[in-house]
């Protein structure tokens, strides 16, 4: 049976805490959290789409009728710009016009939960499986990180690289916000960007890593997240800005940005706690396990 490394297995070398089992409790986590970033999503996100949405209808009834409407963007937040795990913006993709499509109640309701709950049982496996990777091996000989410790690493680092940093050079557009001929673009500089910031969290988790080992604590955390800083702020100086805002309503696009990442921040602190908590009573089960068969195989 696989163990995770640096968890000492009971002398029977069984132990409960395998990468499936983490995995089992990281979807189980992401689907929790998935749910609650819906409540949060439709709670405070929902309310900026609307506005949004009828400022763009209203614009588009005061233009002349022979007069084509210009393109916007109605997926921005979801799988065009790349934001699927801000779930918020999903029930702003793609909103309906006409008898075809979905209607806006759908949108914002099924859709919205559909959304948050497939990207958070995929973010709570992720979360998982990256927990189970660094179990055992940070840290310093004699004291490496617990399982605990490692999901409550894994999720802070997820939500910093994944969710954080993008936002805050590429935050989602709602509704009537972006042209629809620079969509593509725009798409390709997150997903860019998101791929730097990964593998800067990726690196400076290693450099920090030597450092703690090597000099000591203080010097892992403070040298791993001076690298990483370093990084993504090069990387967003460089690459292109976005700037497509018009004459929208400032207020209405402060609201939904903040409104996005309220939804990001819960559904990583949802997998944080949520997946801890397993974790930490499966651990517990793993220890009183142990004991038991360490203590017969010692009579």
């Amino acid at each position: 049976m696989t163990t995770i490394q640096g968890t000492r297995a009971p002398s029977s070398g069984r132990t409960l805490l395998t990468p499936r089992a983490l995995l089992v409790r990281g979807l189980l986590a992401g689907l929790v959290a998935g749910l609650l970033a819906f409540a949060v999503g439709f709670a405070v996100g929902e309310p900026p789409i609307d506005d949004a949405i009828a400022l763009e209808e209203s614009a588009s009834a005061s233009a002349p009728a022979d007069e084509p409407a210009a393109d916007h963007d109605h997926a921005e937040g979801t799988a065009a710009h790349s934001h699927a795990s801000s779930s918020d913006e999903a029930g702003a993709e793609g909103h309906s016009h006409g008898e075809s499509g979905p209607s806006r109640t759908t949108q914002k309701t099924a859709g919205l939960l559909t959304a948050t709950v497939v990207v958070g049982t995929a973010l709570g496996g992720l979360v998982a499986l990256v927990a189970a990777g660094v179990m055992g091996r940070l840290g310093r000989p004699g004291r490496r990180i617990r399982p605990v410790e490692a999901v409550v690493l894994a999720s802070a680092l997820g939500f910093v690289a994944v969710a954080l940093v993008p936002w805050m050079k590429y935050p989602a557009a709602p509704p009537a916000v972006g042209s629809g001929d620079t969509i593509g673009e725009r798409t390709g500089l997150y997903f860019a960007f998101l791929l730097v910031s990964v593998l800067a969290a990726i690196g400076a988790t290693y450099l920090g890593q030597r450092l703690w080992s090597s000099v000591s604590p203080f010097a892992g955390v403070v040298g791993g997240g001076l690298a990483y800083v370093a990084v993504v702020a090069v990387a967003a100086t460089v690459m292109t800005p976005v700037n497509e805002l018009g004459d929208f309503p400032a207020d209405v696009l402060w609201e939904f940005r903040l409104s996005s990442l309220l939804t990001l921040a819960a559904m990583w602190a949802g997998i944080a706690v949520v997946l801890g908590a397993l974790v930490g009573r499966l651990t517990a089960a793993d220890d009183a396990d142990r004991a038991r068969r360490d203590l017969a195989a010692s009579l």
